[in-house]
Parts: C-alpha cells; sequence; structure tokens
C-alpha cells in the first residue's frame, strides 16, 4: 500500500489544521493507521491511531483533547484535526499504516507502510 500524507503548512500557534492521508494499492479498511511525528533533533513519536473501521482511537497524551484522528474507508482517506496547536507540535507528520494488528499499538515497529511525511510548523 502507498501512503500520501498532505496539508501541512504554517500555523499561528493556538491555530489549527487538517492533515490528510490518502491510501492506494490495497483495500484501505484491511489496515489499522497512525500519525507519527518527528520534531527536528527528536526521535520520531506516536501520535494517535485508529482501528480498522474507524470506532477506536488511541492517542498519545500530548495531544489528547486537542487532535482528532478520524477515516473514511470509502475515500481511502485518513486524518487528523489538530487544534489549539503550540509550538511544540512543530514536526513533521508522518502516517503509517499497519496490516490488520491494533489501534493500541504505538511502537514504530509495529507499522508496515510509512508516507513521506507532511510539515506542520507552528509559530508563538
Amino acid at each position: 500500500v502507498q501512503l500520501q500524507a498532505s496539508g501541512g503548512g504554517l500555523v499561528q500557534a493556538r491555530g489549527s489544521l487538517r492533515l490528510s492521508c490518502a491510501t492506494s494499492g490495497s483495500t484501505n479498511s484491511w489496515y489499522t493507521m497512525a500519525w507519527f511525528r518527528q520534531a527536528p533533533g527528536k526521535e520520531r513519536e506516536f501520535v494517535a491511531a485508529i482501528s480498522r473501521s474507524g470506532v477506536s482511537t488511541n492517542y498519545a497524551d500530548s495531544v489528547k483533547g486537542r487532535f482528532t484522528i478520524s477515516r473514511d474507508n470509502a475515500k481511502s482517506t485518513v486524518y487528523l484535526q489538530m487544534n489549539s496547536l503550540e509550538p511544540e507540535d512543530t514536526a513533521v507528520y508522518y502516517c503509517a499504516a499497519q496490516n490488520g494488528g491494533s489501534h493500541y499499538y504505538t511502537g514504530e515497529e509495529s507499522y508496515d507502510f510509512w508516507g513521506r511525511g507532511t510539515l506542520v510548523t507552528v509559530s508563538s
């Protein structure tokens, strides 16, 4: 499966952005989907994951209550709505797919496919 993330950009603190991840090459609903991010000089970290049906989600504590992950399997797209953005959210955001699996898995090693990433910059 191929993943293409988009929607990144420059936003002021307390602003919002919505990222999209379009999947192709396989049936979208087979995959647990997630977003990770990597800030400058830091390791890549888990942000959010969503089950294959879209019913269940999992979030990192740092984004809980501000970010919402969702998916539209008919459109083969996963979204990350980011509200109340902070400068600490500045990072390259990657979408990832896990063949089957579980939205409870937060380690990179659990995910089989990765997109190229989209840069989000939050100015103070």
